[in-house]
């Protein structure tokens, strides 16, 4: 790092300046005027780090600025482009967006096409049969490896498999699987087939499949016995079949694919084994074009309360920019490139990309089944090395963890293939940023921070590593083509420097088309906060610059007497001191300040924990880089944070802790003694 970049000095304490935090620090009583949601976030956070491309980037660069002029010149006009030159068409669309009934878009209207065919068939058919699909890394160590012919195989197989066993275009199919790659074959003989799949994690409980089994009115289950987990044998059978042991769902048949060897309960009738059934199967299969708009798949976002909202997608629309996404985003050259997303396929970043946006774009990727530190804490970049992975993309939440465990981990192995390094699923700390391109990247490569939803189907908000000087901890600009704002409470937008709701302004090809079985929904759940623009429940901030930096839920900015703060902000305050690997805050009930701060915070692991002084010094350090208000009542040093498989912070359980209730349902944690090695924290 340059002198002229400093570290978390250059997130500037700039919010006591002004009297409204200068008063509430002294102890003044608090205005009585509510906060403005544009008031929430102004000046809290100020960036002064930029990292362009080098030249050489640049000139290689797959996408170029010019797409952004093309895009806002006419969008519906730019997709098409992108439509017909990313996607084989068995028919021709004749008009790129029907907006005539908002919220309900129709895109690539007339057009039909087949997504399996777009993934594999055309790659073999074009010379490409022989290039690797998937690396697929076991846990345990053990190894397959598909070329494009191989998988096209195996998914005309499945899709043969799946007819014989009754299912049929729109029959919806579950899908319980780990992440190996019976998984992606799954996934995509459904869409050769025109079979609506719907994932779910292989972490949720069997009262969770059963609720989605019900609400898609699934046909087909496939499932494993088991996977790997942390060195040691889990099942998954069993929770299929306790969630099919009542009356009243419509699976008729359930597929096991032999994963760990354990035994399994049987239903003769009802299950079949993977090899008795695809492999038994013929790899002659046609591909047919299928709607535009016919459904592809139907993914649930997690709830704890309340029946499922089960997200639908279909299929021109998301291919389209899905594939265009991922070759701009990521700079990818598949005649070179090998990448690797680390999500699971049941979440949506494992369906856009692993399963279907790599593959159509004719990519190597890798596969892995397990933790990143099973069988040991440089796994990750133990596989980076064999593959000579070249792009990467991942979770903040493995970026802390890593932090944590130290530099001097990846340090042993070889990372030089690197050289586009990307990040998913809630905002990135500056200094977690800053970690991931100096230790993983060699200070060379460019990080793309990326924002989208289940909802939104794909990337969204992001830099183009070719074009964009990147700034740590901003996912900084809409993607050519996407109508993104920060508004008021009025719908306003807001100027540079103030914060608000982010929203979408324009339809995008890849959005959801609604909530399976329930339109109204839909309309009541994205489309009713502000008029004629989908609001997607995330605070967001534009900075001086007018780069957009996500602030999380808006459900997770506090109301601390009457000042607005972001638990996102006040989280990379903390991580930004260097005894700090990752930081959760949640605003707890206060009878004095309305809400107060609560922070749990794990140590890096060369920290001293001083106790009383190691928590006044991080309070003071809050207080110094965003202002006093922001101080948290309370820091808790924690072992672990509680977090999803997918490496979500389930925040809602550190809040019962933090108000003293007890906590709620913790069964899609990773980790079920996280929140017991917690209270044993608060104990001491």
């Amino acid at each position: 790092m340059s002198q002229e970049m400093p570290g978390s000095a250059a997130i500037a304490a700039r919010a006591g300046s002004g009297g409204t935090h200068a008063d509430a620090a002294a102890g003044q009583a608090p205005s009585d005027q509510p906060a403005r949601q544009g008031d929430a976030f102004e000046n809290l956070l100020h960036e002064d780090r930029r990292f362009p491309p080098s030249e050489e980037f640049a000139a290689r660069a797959v996408v170029t600025g010019a797409d952004y002029a093309e895009a806002d010149a006419d969008r519906p006009a730019f997709w098409a482009r992108q439509a017909r030159e990313l996607l084989t068409w068995d028919q021709d669309f004749t008009q790129a967006l029907d907006w005539s009934t908002p919220p309900f878009a129709k895109w690539f209207v007339g057009g039909k096409v087949n997504a399996a065919y777009n993934a594999l068939d055309r790659h073999v058919e074009n010379g490409l049969g022989d290039r690797v699909a998937i690396y697929f890394e076991g846990e345990p160590g053990d190894t397959r490896t598909y070329t494009y012919a191989q998988l096209t195989d195996e998914v005309k197989k499945a899709a043969n498999a799946f007819e014989s066993l009754g299912v049929a275009k729109g029959d919806r199919v579950a899908v319980y699987l780990p992440m190996i790659p019976e998984a992606v074959i799954t996934l995509l003989a459904c869409a050769r087939i025109g079979a609506v799949h719907s994932v779910v994690f292989g972490g949720f409980s069997a009262d969770a499949l059963r609720s989605r089994i019900e609400d898609a009115e699934a046909k087909l289950v496939v499932t494993a016995d088991g996977t790997y987990r942390r060195g040691k044998p889990s099942a998954l059978k069993p929770a299929v079949d306790d969630a099919l042991a009542r009356d009243g769902h419509t699976v008729r048949n359930v597929i096991v694919v032999k994963r760990n060897g354990q035994g399994v309960d049987w239903h003769e009738g009802r299950d079949h084994w993977w090899e008795d059934t695809v492999g038994a199967a013929s790899t002659q299969h046609t591909a047919v074009g299928h709607d535009s708009e016919h459904p592809l798949f139907i993914l649930y976002t997690s709830g704890t309360t309340g029946k499922p909202k089960g997200i639908l997608h279909t299929t021109g629309g998301y291919l389209t920019q899905t594939a265009y996404t991922h070759r701009a985003v990521f700079d990818l050259h598949p005649e070179t490139d090998v990448y690797w997303c680390t999500a699971d396929v049941g979440w949506v970043t494992g369906h856009s990309y692993v399963t279907y946006a790599p593959l159509i774009n004719g990519a190597t990727q890798v596969m892995y089944e397990g933790t990143p530190d099973s069988p040991h804490q440089g796994r990750w970049w133990e596989i980076i090395e064999k593959y000579k992975v070249s792009i990467l993309y991942t979770a903040p939440t493995a970026i802390r963890t890593f932090m944590k465990w130290g530099k001097d981990i990846p340090a042993k192995y070889d990372l030089a293939s690197i050289r586009v390094l990307g990040s998913v699923g809630e905002p990135i700390n500056p200094e977690a940023w800053m970690w991931y391109r100096e230790v993983i990247g060699g200070n060379n490569a460019p990080i793309v921070d990326t924002w989208w939803q289940t909802e939104t189907g794909a990337q969204m908000i992001a830099p183009l590593p070719g074009v964009t000087a990147t700034k740590p901890g901003s996912a900084q600009t809409p993607l050519p083509g996407i109508a993104v704002d920060v508004v008021d409470e009025q719908g306003q937008s807001v100027p540079n420097g103030s914060g608000g709701y982010l929203v979408i302004r324009e339809p995008w090809p890849a959005m959801l088309r609604g909530i399976w079985g329930d339109p109204q929904r839909f309309k009541d759940t994205y489309w009713s906060r502000f008029e004629n623009m989908y609001f997607a429940g995330d605070g967001a901030k534009k900075d001086d610059d007018g780069d957009i930096w996500l602030l999380g839920r808006v459900d997770d900015v506090m109301n601390i007497s009457g000042h607005r703060l972001s638990t996102t902000e006040i989280e990379s305050a903390l991580v930004s001191h260097p005894a700090v690997a990752e930081a959760a805050v949640v605003g707890a009930a206060d009878t004095t300040t309305g809400q107060a701060i609560v922070a749990f915070v794990i140590l890096r692991g060369d920290a001293v924990d001083t106790g009383d002084a190691t928590v006044q010094e991080l309070r003071n350090h809050v207080g110094h880089e965003i202002g006093p208000i922001a101080k948290p009542k309370t820091i808790l040093i924690v072992p672990e944070l509680p977090k999803t498989r997918s490496g979500k912070i389930m925040r809602r359980l550190l809040k019962d802790v933090a108000e003293g209730r007890d906590v709620g349902d913790a069964t899609t944690l990773a980790d079920n003694t996280v929140m017991q090695q917690i209270a044993a924290s608060l104990k001491k």
